[in-house]
């Protein structure tokens, strides 16, 4: 289907379907239930920049910036941009350890309850089969349907299939090759995978950036509604310079047509997006790798990853402690959040035993404690101690130091789940936000519960509620979770 057909088609299913491509329309549409419950999911950054696996997974676009790091790494190990450019590096891309079942049984393991593997990378390289581009890892590198097939092995064990898509990006990416003639990005024969490589780029703050060509528009949205017609991802994950002006018309086209399928298949569907591309209660917001400092009443998401300094697979990656991302994954779902949390396989197809064991230790304590993040709303008040948890993107590998004092709440039914940061040694805990004074609960508190254990401990409440449980656990690391029934 030519990109002609293919708009004409999208125009018929917006004409047809309850959500027309307006904002008054867009905002009408509900965020999914399973996405409200779930709280936690698996970002997958898998690609053809996992083969060098250095720097980071904008390797692509580094290397050909004149005089950069992996410019420097790149000549000296590989040989100059005109004898071996980005492209080079998709047949040394084969993926032949790739396990769909493994990566499955992992991520289900780890509790998360969707998974939402980037289809499309800013390289222009798709890890799904395409009609519409032959640089697509079914036909070469692979020559996997890898999209697919975890698709199958996700529905398979309950899990919600996203998928992300970071095509609009392709337009610029690229652009440090024009100032290097010999660069292949600059042959024409290669345009589809490289873009436009059009620039300069990259002002977060600047709506008029770069404008791109209605061509790439058209063509970014006919391959991104070709994603959804073929896989039926429930949730759409967009990168950030779609926050662009002139992609506005664009975004609501996609998102009235994406909705419009929905209802046809019968599913919930969902878009996260940044910086205020979609204008609020149409999606969902994302912050990368940041928190919010307070509650808000509509879901928003915190997608960050086990490394610090990469999404991608690299050598040497700087990992996270696994307390330090479960006491995230407890702070954004005390403030109505969910979290996307990111591995980066090797480019032979495994998931590195770094990233894995991470994943088994969140899994270890999800089935302790996951009954105080699944299914559970936010309370009165997220919660309270002296730490801050600043707010903003990029902001969630700050060392944050909590205390005893630091205590998230959640709630389900006739229960608060009230989650110590930090265990003091004493095992005594004070909770001032149920405490008499605060006047935030006037219900009786009737019983408490020490997951992870038979332990029901004494409690008295005055000034705040004071609970003894004595040193039946070790401080640790990690979050511990009382659970207090309220009549």
């Amino acid at each position: 289907m030519s990109t002609e057909e293919y708009l004409r088609k999208i125009d018929e299913v917006i004409a047809q379907g309850p959500y027309t491509d307006t904002w008054d329309s867009l905002c009408g549409h509900p965020t999914p239930v399973w996405y409200e419950k779930g709280k936690f999911g698996i970002f997958i950054h898998w690609g053809v920049y996992s083969v060098p696996a250095f720097g980071d997974e904008w390797y692509p676009r580094n290397m050909y910036r004149k005089g950069s790091r992996e410019n420097l790494h790149h000549v000296e190990t590989y040989g100059t941009l005109d004898k071996f450019g980005y492209k080079d590096f998709i047949p040394m891309f084969r993926g032949e350890k790739f396990d769909p079942v493994q990566w499955a049984e992992l991520f289900q393991e780890a509790g998360a309850k969707f998974v939402v593997p980037v289809a499309e990378h800013h390289d222009g390289f798709k890890m799904y089969a395409s009609e519409l581009s032959p640089w697509n890892a079914a036909e070469m590198g692979p020559e996997k349907d890898v999209l697919g097939q975890l698709k199958a092995e996700i529905e398979n064990r309950g899990m919600v299939l996203g998928a992300s898509s970071h095509r609009a990006e392709n337009y610029w990416f690229f652009n440090g090759a024009r100032e290097i003639p010999e660069a292949d990005v600059n042959d024409p024969q290669y345009a589809e995978l490289y873009g436009a490589a059009a620039g300069p780029t990259r002002d977060h703050s600047n709506i008029y950036d770069n404008t791109p060509t209605q061509e790439h528009m058209e063509k970014w949205l006919v391959h991104t509604c070709e994603l959804i017609d073929k896989y039926h991802p429930k949730l759409i994950f967009f990168d950030w310079w779609i926050q662009q002006y002139a992609w506005k018309p664009y975004l609501r086209k996609f998102a009235a047509y994406y909705y419009n399928r929905a209802v046809q298949w019968g599913e919930e569907v969902a878009i996260d997006s940044k910086f205020d591309a979609y204008v609020h209660g149409s999606a969902v917001k994302d912050l990368e790798r940041g928190q919010l400092d307070h509650i808000t009443p509509d879901l928003w998401q915190n997608d960050t990853s086990v490394a610090r300094n990469s999404w991608g697979y690299t050598i040497g990656n700087d990992y996270k402690k696994t307390s330090d991302i479960i006491l995230d994954l407890v702070d954004v779902v005390s403030k109505n959040g969910a979290l996307l949390l990111n591995v980066g396989p090797k480019s032979d197809g495994t998931i590195p035993e770094e990233d894995a064991n991470i994943l088994r230790e969140i899994g270890r304590w999800m089935k302790v404690n996951g009954e105080a993040i699944y299914g559970t709303k936010y309370w009165k008040v997220f919660g309270e101690g002296p730490t801050v948890v600043p707010e903003g993107h990029f902001t969630d590998t700050y060392e944050k130091n909590f205390t005893s004092e630091d205590i998230r709440f959640t709630s389900k039914g006739n229960h608060i789940y009230a989650i110590v940061l930090h265990w003091p040694e004493d095992g005594e805990i004070h909770i001032r936000s149920l405490g008499n004074d605060m006047k935030l609960l006037k219900s009786s508190i009737c019983d408490v519960e020490l997951l992870g254990t038979d332990l029901h401990p004494r409690f008295f409440r005055n000034e705040a509620l004071d609970i003894s449980c004595g040193r039946i656990i070790e401080p640790g690391d990690m979050p511990v979770v009382l659970k207090i029934t309220i009549e």
